[in-house]
């Protein structure tokens, strides 16, 4: 029998890097060299078109001292803290509901399932757009009964609202898990508390939201991520208006890098919202330990 050699040892214990060196050449190019280079262009005044003249800190400086730069920070913190609360209330409410043995019940979970899967698109976008327009057909509506409804889109303090129902209504993937979480509560459990004499209120706060608390979490710091990085709304829909209210960071740092090519200020953004969001991300993993129950440890 012939002895291996060396070489002949050394790829047959290595071959599994062969597998993954296209996975690795993928991330250096399109997440690793992104990555750094948007934090190295943050530090310049990089224009896409002129190349790099200076370094400054300006880039970051502006982002808090610029006035339209602080209205949309403000403006992604308000569509933040009101989508992310109310889609999980909905599609906890929703999912609990679906919960019990009601007749048709698969129709519904399917029919409050598909906004989710429509709802990233571009054609949801332009039907919103179309419904709540100010030739729209819900103004419509309205303007048959003798209503003048509200200019939706077109009033500032409408337009924020409106793009935020557009993410709430689409509480679907959010529903689905809280359903799956809610199918493994042990029923005893709620036979038991029956029999003590509680009610369907002290049933669900005390059994219910405790039990399923890990999920909540789980779609906490989910929906918090999306609600920061969200862009396709807001953009096809108002275009960041009217009078910027709608011009969430996502939509500043598109407009800086691609319609006005300052790529040095956009990625001074991205990082920024990158630097937010990881702050809120650690502080919800802090935050864990006051309210997030897991059934296998013991000291929570």
């Amino acid at each position: 029998m012939k002895k291996k050699t060396k070489w002949e040892s050394f790829w047959k214990e290595n071959i599994g890097f062969v597998f993954v060196i296209p996975w690795l050449i993928g991330f250096l190019v399109f997440k690793a060299y992104p990555f750094l280079s948007s934090l190295y262009y943050s530090f310049t005044d990089y224009n896409l078109f002129s190349g790099i003249s200076k370094f400054t800190f300006d880039n970051y400086v502006n982002v808090f001292k610029n006035p339209a730069e602080i209205k949309s920070l403000t403006t992604t913190f308000k569509y933040a803290f009101m989508t992310v609360p109310l889609k999980l209330v909905f599609a906890l409410f929703i999912a609990y509901i679906l919960n019990f043995k009601i007749r048709g019940v698969n129709l519904f979970r399917t029919a409050y399932y598909i906004p989710s899967i429509l709802g990233g698109s571009v054609a949801i976008a332009v039907l919103w757009k179309a419904l709540f327009n100010d030739d729209g057909l819900i103004r419509m509506f309205f303007a048959n009964f003798g209503i003048d409804a509200p200019h939706f889109l077109s009033d500032p303090s409408w337009a924020l609202f409106m793009i935020c129902l557009l993410r709430v209504w689409q509480f679907g993937s959010a529903m689905v898990i809280f359903l799956a979480a809610l199918k493994g509560v042990p029923q005893d459990l709620y036979e038991a508390a029956s029999i003590d004499g509680a009610g369907k209120w002290k049933q669900f706060f005390s059994i219910t939201i405790p039990l399923i608390s890990p999920v909540i979490f789980y779609n906490l710091v989910t929906q918090l991520v999306q609600a920061f990085q969200e862009f396709n709304g807001p953009y096809i829909i108002t275009k960041g208006g009217p009078l910027g209210s709608t011009t969430l960071m996502s939509l500043l740092i598109y407009n800086n890098a691609f319609t006005a090519y300052q790529m040095g200020k956009a990625s001074a953004q991205a990082w920024v919202l990158f630097i937010i969001l990881m702050f809120f991300t650690i502080l919800a993993f802090w935050s864990q330990n006051h309210w997030v129950y897991y059934a296998d440890d013991d000291g929570r």
